[in-house]
């Protein structure tokens, strides 16, 4: 039998991995080979790539030094991303460079062309003529989401997405006009938005205002089979902006808070990060405090529609005033599904459902807030909405020696019977409304068909809502859990008929818990109150004066820009009208 032995084992006496050099035999020991540096991303190719020796390929084996260095690391090497490759300044002893002649050398390839018919000169399947199945100047489908042209052989990358041909690429216009006598101060990134932290506790409850009515139960039990056509409710419900509000001007003459703004205003600023389309918020500093105001007829008037989808609606685009020669095309008859139309559609939507699932004859009786509503005045003779108004403060102090406090007026919208006393805000929802236009216009986002998946897949059309409207639904949580609310109504309303925009029908309502939903909707409250702390003290030390807060309109960037005292005011729009009329006479 042959005998089996163990080779030797040289150990490291120092301790090392791997033998000592020492120990090593002299046919091992890599004599004059310097140290070539390598990344972690560095792979290993193919030793001998047998396939790409033909043709005009073989020059590049032959090539220059610099073109062989980017293979092996040498002088000049780059890698894909365009930076230089690691260790690439030193000279590498392990580049080879190919003197020996090869012009002798062919090579025969006995496999099929895997070119498809319809090159530059015949007429490919399905493509036609230019078709993108081939065709005269065709173009051929080659690797992900790029194509060679059939003639250039040229490559282009890039994934394509649905329609993207349809896509206008235009941009949007910001929802305020920067004036030239504007001064920027400051300009923050989103991406430094997003690492803000700020933990606040409770808040304190100051005052309560108007009359909440029972939300009706019976709309919880509609579904796709049991719709419910969308009235039109006669009430009226106030959006008054924060320095027009009498109750604010009262506990600014109390000093209650330094910072004084609404749950609609706060909700745009603390989710600023999720927003797309522009905004504005313009904010007064009188003295020591701060008053966050909207415009009228801004943003925060109406309700976007897919704002975050990859392709949101977009509105007709208008004449460039630099070039006198190009003309627009006006459709005949407007679209309904443009973002302007879907935002009123939107807005309206909202109101009226909130309006009509609450019950406005007992049983059970509405419930009077402590005081009533400040807006309706005794000369109004319409009927009011059932809404609450809570004035809160909460303390973004860092210290316990620090005296900074926000006022935020809230909105409820309605209380759920049998859930508490609603004058102790137990019991109290908000109802909104998100809507279904047409699931094959473009900006629809892929939501599915809201009347065959609701009631059967409705988890897959919350997600779509959740990916398309992440800053809507992101803003109506933060409202909710401003308020202090403990359900949140959210009705889904549908077209009758996706070419009608006049006439809808609920199809079904969800109700949730706003701090569950918020954490579905991964919406950090500590974020937004770190937002804010930080525009609040920004602001703090900038003098007395008015400025305006802007989300830019194509870019994930917000500015802070110094205005004039006279600006956004009546007395402004006044002036500009009689100075346009002045310069008309003059022509």
């Amino acid at each position: 039998m042959s005998s089996f032995s163990l080779p030797p084992i040289n150990d490291n006496p120092d301790g090392g991995w791997g033998p000592s050099p020492s120990n090593l035999p002299a046919q091992f020991k890599f004599k004059d080979i310097p140290y070539a540096p390598y990344s972690k991303t560095d792979k290993l190719g193919r030793f001998a790539d047998w396939n790409d020796i033909s043709g005009d390929n073989r020059q590049n084996h032959a090539g220059p030094a610099a073109a062989q260095g980017a293979r092996t690391g040498g002088p000049g090497a780059r890698r894909r991303d365009g930076q230089p490759a690691f260790g690439s300044g030193t000279a590498s002893a392990f580049a080879y460079f190919h003197a020996e002649d090869e012009s002798s050398f062919s090579l025969v390839d006995n496999k099929t062309s895997t070119q498809r018919r319809g090159g530059p000169l015949t007429r490919g399947r399905g493509g036609g003529r230019g078709g993108a199945g081939g065709g005269r100047g065709g173009a051929q489908r080659g690797g992900r989401g790029g194509f060679v042209n059939s003639r250039n052989n040229v490559q282009r990358g890039g994934r394509r997405g649905w329609r993207d041909w349809e896509k206008t690429g235009r941009a949007r216009e910001a929802s305020v006009a920067i004036s030239p006598e504007w001064s920027m101060l400051e300009e923050i990134e989103f991406h430094r938005l997003a690492k803000l932290r700020l933990e606040v506790d409770d808040p304190e409850d100051l005052e309560t205002y108007g009359r909440v009515h029972p939300y009706d139960k019976s709309y919880d039990r509609v579904t796709t089979k049991t719709e419910r056509p969308l009235q039109l409710v006669d009430r009226i419900k106030y959006n008054t902006t924060t320095s027009d509000d009498p109750v604010i001007q009262e506990l600014a003459a109390q000093d209650t808070a330094t910072v004084y703004t609404t749950d609609v205003i706060l909700s745009v600023l603390m989710c600023a990060t999720r927003s797309v389309y522009p905004w504005d918020i313009v904010i007064v500093r009188e003295g020591n405090k701060l008053f966050f105001d909207k415009r009228d007829g801004g943003p925060f008037d109406t309700v976007t529609v897919n704002e975050n989808a990859a392709d949101p609606p977009q509105d007709p685009s208008a004449a460039n005033p630099n070039n006198p020669n190009e003309k627009i095309v006006v459709p005949e008859t407007p679209s309904i599904n443009t973002a302007t139309s879907l935002s009123l559609e939107a807005t309206y939507i909202n109101q009226n459902f909130g309006f009509q699932s609450v019950t406005y004859t007992p049983p059970p009786p509405p419930v009077d807030f402590s005081k009533p509503n400040p807006f309706y005045g005794p000369d109004e003779t319409e009927p009011l909405a059932s809404c609450g108004y809570r004035y809160r403060v909460f303390d973004l102090g860092i210290t316990e020696d620090e005296d900074l406090k926000i006022c935020v007026r809230t909105e409820v919208d309605a209380y759920s019977p049998g859930q508490g006393n609603p004058r102790l805000g137990q019991g109290l929802v908000t109802i909104r409304a998100l809507n279904e236009f047409d699931p094959r216009a473009l900006g629809a986002g892929g939501a599915p068909d809201w009347r065959s998946k609701l009631d059967s897949q409705r988890g897959a059309v919350v997600a779509t809502e959740m990916k398309n409207n992440s800053c809507k639904l992101a803003k109506w949580t933060v409202q909710s859990v401003l308020a202090g609310a403990d359900l949140m109504k959210i009705g889904y309303i549908s077209r009758a008929n996706p070419r009608d925009n006049t006439r809808h029908v609920i199809l079904s309502t969800t109700s949730t818990r706003p701090t569950d939903f918020a954490a579905q909707l991964n919406v950090s409250l500590a974020n937004g109150w770190g937002i804010v702390r930080t525009v609040t003290d920004i602001l703090m030390k900038q003098p007395e004066g008015k400025y305006v807060l802007v989300k830019d309109p194509n870019k994930p960037v917000i500015r802070l820009y110094a205005v004039p005292l006279n600006a956004f005011t009546v007395e402004e729009e006044d002036e500009e009208l009689v100075s346009e009329g002045e310069d008309a006479e003059a022509l």
